[in-house]
């Protein structure tokens, strides 16, 4: 199977050209060189806003399943999400994949947050005013998105907060994959902190349907 992938520049990526690489060199279930995937602390992923919270780590998949639209994390309440990736130890990242749609369904933007913003405690109303680390225009498509970051500002990771303020249109939003290609430093010193979120969303948290409150049945 012959993947097309998207490839974006720093930024903004309606100032970038698109591409496609074919990875028809690479084995099938092996993926490009330094992807991430087993450097990712997958029972730790954590979904806000989703349909169902515990399907966080079902967007993170092996190379082989990238192209997988049976598993997927669409937005509840309204159309943003937030999906909070932790990883092993340290990694210096250089991409990220994704996957999303389909059509309006696809976030328009998305945001990435490293550790260090203290994003320990992550809701939407903080995160809507924090400035992104880096930001990217999501294009449509039902190929895998590849969107490169500036490697010094992602050169000592050990966790990413990735947030989809609004979809294309669509009343909710949806990700099929989430994936990261980089280098791994070394292993996490300790336990990890996990902390306790939001297994559902709050209606007031989420302004565009705050409107809706005083006719909403209690």
């Amino acid at each position: 199977m012959q993947d097309m992938s998207h490839h974006h520049g720093h930024g903004d990526c309606n100032d970038e050209s698109h591409h496609h690489d074919h990875h028809h060199d690479l084995p099938e279930g092996v993926g490009p060189r330094d992807n991430l995937f087993t450097r990712i602390d997958r029972d730790n992923v954590i979904a806000l806003n989703a349909q169902d919270p515990g399907k966080g780590p079902e967007v993170i998949k092996p190379w082989d399943q990238r192209l997988d639209e049976d598993k997927y994390l669409e937005s509840d309440a309204d159309d943003q999400l937030i999906i909070r990736v932790p990883f092993t130890g340290a990694v210096k990242l250089r991409a990220l994949l994704l996957k999303t749609g389909p059509g309006h369904q696809s976030p328009a933007k998305v945001s990435i947050f490293i550790e260090y913003n203290n994003l320990e405690h992550v809701d939407f109303p903080t995160i809507s005013d924090l400035k992104p680390v880096q930001e990217f225009d999501v294009a449509q498509g039902r190929d895998i998105g590849e969107y490169h970051v500036m490697p010094a500002k992602f050169s000592n990771v050990t966790s990413v907060t990735l947030f989809f303020p609004e979809s294309q249109g669509a009343d909710t939003t949806r990700v099929y994959y989430v994936g990261f290609i980089g280098t791994f430093s070394g292993e996490r010193k300790g336990q990890p902190i996990i902390t306790v979120y939001e297994s559902r969303p709050n209606i007031a948290d989420h302004p565009k349907i705050t409107e809706t409150l005083p006719n909403m049945q209690r």
